[in-house]
């Protein structure tokens, strides 16, 4: 049973390997699995919704994609949000050009009738990649550490944008920026 969609950016391959790896990482010391178990692949969320259409948000995101670039990004921070699930993520060095990104595929989205949650809007929307999930609040400082590591920044591109039904993580389709043609 679907507990909902998210629209997600995907990294070039040299990026999205630096995140598996951090995912690897938290697995062997085993810190965190969920990722990994959940089969979702390192990405920033742009939307998500319990409810949506996928065949009318498809269109959306496929003329939207062939507008678009691919993204310079560069991870420079770690962090956490403070929920029940005690995520770690990689933080992007925010930019303009990610920040109207996301910006213009909501407005793209509204003008279809789709709702975008509070989170998700223009002014209230952080982006991230998580590399840990439901992290035992006593190996939080440890993960950091193991995080720390890194050697940050870690740089790269987002390349495609896709729609993932969770959980566990089945993508329904993904677009190449900048093409039309279906990833």
């Amino acid at each position: 049973m679907s507990q909902g969609y998210a629209i997600e950016l995907y990294f070039d391959p040299a990026l999205e390997n630096q995140v598996l790896k951090a995912w690897n990482v938290l697995a062997r010391r085993q810190i965190s699995t969920q990722l990994i178990e959940i089969e979702s692949r390192p990405h920033i969320t742009l939307f998500s919704s319990p409810f949506i259409d996928p065949a009318k948000l498809e269109t959306v995101v496929k003329s939207f994609a062939s507008k678009q670039e691919p993204l310079p990004l560069s991870f420079s921070s770690i962090g956490s949000l403070s929920s029940d699930n005690n995520v770690l993520f990689l933080s992007p060095t925010p930019s303009m050009s990610l920040l109207q990104f996301q910006s213009q595929l909501c407005d793209a989205m509204r003008k279809e009738g789709i709702e975008i949650a509070e989170e998700y809007r223009q002014d209230s929307w952080l982006p991230y990649c998580a590399v840990a999930q439901e992290v035992p609040r006593t190996r939080m400082a440890e993960a950091f550490c193991v995080l720390r590591d890194l050697k940050l920044p870690v740089t790269g591109y987002v390349m495609d944008i896709g729609l993932v039904e969770f959980s566990p993580v089945r993508e329904l389709f993904s677009f190449v920026l900048g093409n039309s043609v279906e990833a």
